[in-house]
This record gives structure tokens, C-alpha cells and sequence, in this order.
């Protein structure tokens, strides 16, 4: 049984617990508590755990009584567990309320193929499962879940190396930071390369994160600890404190919550340019949070490349800081929320405040390409003509040539717009230039005059239902409607 087999099967046990209005965040939070226990066995890990609350002591146990163990398990490791153990069951409690619901759980979960599972990896079973959690548009995960696909293409461009902090100051799950971590441990062998000094620090340094939602700051902690990694993860905002007090990196990769932050507002006092736009407040902790040399690869809606006022203030100082090198512009429909259009900022810290900018790569994924989803699945293949364009140079500085499907020029999808043109453009960075198959073109439009006469009579014919009804009212009769 491969891993995809195994989530399929873990995914499948969700149906049992519909009986106990259990929602899909619930499910994986619930599996979440569960499979640690399982894993920590399979792993011999149990050494973590305090005595008597591990998983063969669950197991041993049926019925109310199992339920009511399961219960008291999850405050104790919440309050009693040390270090990651104490972290990923903080405030756990269970939402199972029927003790057959537990024992259907525990006996399917004792039952899988377990060998397969550690052969092919733990870390990607979870990450399968998360996966699928997020494709499921009924559970919601999907709005904070970046498809693996394109978290794959942006670390294969940006090629994260041993010895570097690697930072994602918005975490989720975790996924830029464990495909990052596969990227360095395939480039080692598995680390074995590296000198034991730098070993060690890959191991236990080299990952920093921030997750603000507590449940999923628990599947990141979860994540993290099945790949095998160590690191700073904390659980905090961000656009707090926190943020604030952050190192600096070699390399971020994030892809930020949108939208406008509610409440309390952003309370980081350290922002040039103040704003309640958490793309924006994001963007400048990022450019601002790089080493020089240090670069960065940041999944941002279609409203940061054009936003006037503070919005054309921030990208004027993120190009005269960085060297803005790489715009991916991603096709719609790859996220949870159908319409959202959304792009890759790609960029290099410079040495210098000013003038890092010399010219922007535009690789257009959006225009005339198919609509991702269930049936059109979106995969690493869809992005090999991308990395191509992109060249061999982690900072984006390769030899670079306007040439993809459709040729060189007007028809490429990568194109080059130097800094002098964004200027003319007032730093807007919302180009396009590829004719859109969809879009009526100009020979099927009608002429001007013919549109005229067309309001004209729709005009009209309105005003003339508009007198009739008039005349209905005053004459005191019915009028019914859909209303």
C-alpha cells in the first residue's frame, strides 16, 4: 500500500464521524492528536511521552471508559508533555461525543500498513492528508493551503541551500518549509555531505516560522516534526511583536493571508509606510526581514501590482531595495476562492537602499490557460516552461531571452519590462500582454453609432413599461411580483 493509498483510506475513516457533526477542520485536528500517538510508536519515539498516555494504553481501553481516557490523554500531553510534545496539544480537546466513533478510529488507524507508511515516509503520509483536507472545498482549508505544486516549482527556482535561515513569517502548515527541507536533504544526501558543524544546524537552526491560528500552527508543529525537522515554529502574529522581533533570513517563503486586517488593526510600528492591507504589511516585513544577498519568493492577489497610494509607495521601495526580478502571474481557480487572481514576487535584497531594480521578468501562467480544479489537476509539469524561463540562477540574475509558447516578443508569455517603463506606468506592475482567446476582440464589436441606437431603444421600451406601471398603481389595481 503507497502513501497515497493510506491517505485515501485515513480520508475515508471522516465518514464515520458525520454521525457526531464533526467538520472537516475538526477531522484532521482529531487525526492530528491521534496519528502522533500511533507514529510516535511506530517510531519509537514513545520515550517523549509521560508514561501510561501513550497510544498502547489507548488502545488497551474500549468504550466510555476509552473515551473518557482519550479525553484526560489530551489535557495531560497539553499540560504535562514537554517541549514540541506539550506544543502540539495545547488547548487540545476532542469533539468525538460516541465512544464507538473513537474505538472505529483507533482500530482503522492500528490497522494500516505501517511498514509502507515509514518506508515512504511519515512526513509525506501528513502532508498528503493535508493536502486532501484542502482540497475538500467543503472544509475551507484551502484558503491558507498553496497548492504543493507550486511550492515545489518555487523552491526548485529558488533553490534553497545548506546554511541558510529559511524563514515563512505566515507558515500554515508548513509546506514551503518541508519541501524546502526535502530540496537541501536531496541536494546532501539526506545531509550526510555536509561537515558536522553544518549538519547540526540544518537539523536544528536553519527553519523559522510564524503561524497566527492555533489549530493549524498544530498541524504545522505536526508537520514539521514528521519530517524531521527542528527549528524556531512559534504561534503569533506576524504584523505584531513577534514580527517585530524576528532575525533577519538568507531566504522567505510565504504566501501571506489577504485581505485587510480587522479589529485591533496592525500594531507593527516599524513599517515606512503604515497600512491596514496585510499583503502590504507583509511585503514590507518581507523585503525589510532579508539579508543583503537574501531573496525571496512571495505569493500575493492581483491588488498589490496595482493599488495606488500606499500600495504604489510599497512596490516603489521594494524595487529600490530589491532587485524585483521575477513576476509569475498564476492562473485563476488554483486556490480555494475561485476567483482570486494571484502572482509570485520574486525578488533579491541589494547591497544598496536605491536602485536595485533594473528590469522586471513577466511570465504570464494566467492568460489562456485552462481552469484548474478536481477535473484539471494542477501539477509540477505546468510549471517545467516557467522554471525553464527562469534559468539556473537561484537570484534570478540568468541570461534570459523572451522566448516561450508562441515565440519570442508579443506572443511570449515571459517577457521584459524595464524600470524606466514601470516608471511611465506610475510603478503599476499590472501588465498584460497576451491577447485573451476569451475576450471579444475589437472586429466583433459593433460600431459606436449602432451601440447608441441599441441604449436608445432599451432605454425606451423601459420607460414605456415605467409609464404603464404608473398608470396600474393609480387606477388601484394589483401588482404582483416576484419580490
Amino acid at each position: 500500500m503507497n502513501t497515497q493509498e493510506i491517505v485515501s483510506k485515513l480520508w475515508g475513516m471522516c465518514d464515520v464521524l458525520r454521525d457526531d457533526g464533526i467538520t472537516y477542520q475538526d477531522y484532521v485536528t482529531e487525526l492530528t492528536y491521534l496519528l502522533f500517538l500511533k507514529m510516535m510508536q511506530e517510531t519509537n519515539k514513545e520515550a517523549a511521552l509521560p508514561k501510561n498516555y501513550r497510544w498502547g494504553d489507548l488502545v488497551a481501553k474500549e468504550g466510555v471508559e476509552q473515551l473518557n481516557f482519550y479525553r484526560e490523554l489530551l489535557v495531560h500531553l497539553g499540560t504535562k508533555g514537554k517541549g514540541r510534545v506539550q506544543a502540539i496539544f495545547n488547548n487540545a480537546n476532542s469533539s468525538l461525543k460516541k465512544p464507538r466513533n473513537l474505538l472505529k478510529l483507533v482500530t482503522d488507524i492500528d490497522a494500516l500498513d505501517w511498514y509502507s507508511a515509514r518506508t515512504e515516509g511519515l512526513g509525506d503520509l501528513y502532508e498528503g492528508l493535508l493536502e486532501k483536507n484542502a482540497n475538500e472545498k467543503k472544509s475551507g482549508a484551502g484558503q491558507y493551503f498553496t497548492p504543493r505544486p507550486l511550492i515545489e516549482s518555487i523552491v526548485n527556482v529558488i533553490k534553497p541551500q545548506a546554511g541558510e535561515v529559511i524563514q515563512d513569517p505566515a507558515a500554515g502548515t508548513g509546506g514551503f518549509l518541508t519541501h524546502a527541507d526535502r530540496y537541501i536533504k536531496e541536494q546532501t544526501d539526506e545531509l550526510y555531505e555536509l561537515p558536522t558543524a553544518k549538519q547540526k544546524f540544518q537539523r536544528e537552526k536553519a527553519y523559522q516560522a510564524v503561524e497566527l491560528v492555533d489549530d493549524t500552527h498544530r498541524l504545522l508543529l505536526m508537520n514539521v516534526m514528521l519530517h524531521g525537522m527542528d527549528g524556531t515554529f512559534e504561534s503569533g502574529d506576524t504584523m505584531g511583536d513577534i514580527g517585530k522581533g524576528m532575525a533577519k533570513a538568507d531566504v522567505i517563503l510565504t504566501n501571506p493571508p489577504f485581505g485587510t486586517k480587522k479589529g485591533g488593526g496592525i500594531t507593527r510600528d516599524d513599517f515606512t509606510f503604515p497600512t491596514s492591507n496585510k499583503q502590504l504589511a507583509f511585503l514590507q516585513h518581507i523585503y525589510r526581514g532579508l539579508h543583503a544577498g537574501g531573496r525571496a519568493a512571495v505569493v500575493l492577489p492581483d491588488n498589490v501590482l496595482f493599488e495606488e497610494g500606499v500600495g504604489t509607495k510599497v512596490r516603489t521601495d521594494l524595487m529600490g531595495k530589491c532587485n524585483l526580478h521575477t513576476i509569475l502571474r498564476l492562473p485563476t481557480g488554483i486556490f480555494y476562492a475561485a476567483g482570486v487572481k494571484t502572482n509570485v514576487l520574486f525578488f533579491t535584497r541589494g547591497k544598496t537602499e536605491t536602485g536595485n531594480t533594473k528590469a522586471v521578468w513577466f511570465y504570464d501562467m494566467r492568460t489562456n490557460m485552462q481552469q484548474f480544479g478536481k477535473r484539471a489537476m494542477l501539477t509540477l509539469d505546468h510549471f517545467k516552461e516557467f522554471e525553464k524561463c527562469y534559468g539556473k540562477k537561484s537570484d534570478g540574475t540568468s541570461k534570459r531571452k523572451e522566448e516561450t509558447e508562441g515565440g519570442a516578443g508579443e506572443e511570449s508569455r515571459f517577457r521584459c519590462f524595464t524600470r524606466k517603463d514601470i516608471t511611465k506606468r506610475g510603478d503599476n506592475l499590472d501588465i498584460s500582454w497576451l491577447k485573451d482567446d476569451d475576450a471579444q476582440s475589437g472586429e466583433d464589436l459593433e460600431e459606436p453609432d449602432v451601440i447608441a441606437a441599441m441604449i436608445r431603444e432599451r432605454l425606451g421600451a423601459a420607460l414605456v413599461e415605467m409609464d404603464a406601471l404608473g398608470e396600474l398603481l393609480d387606477g388601484g389595481g394589483d401588482v404582483v411580483g416576484e419580490g
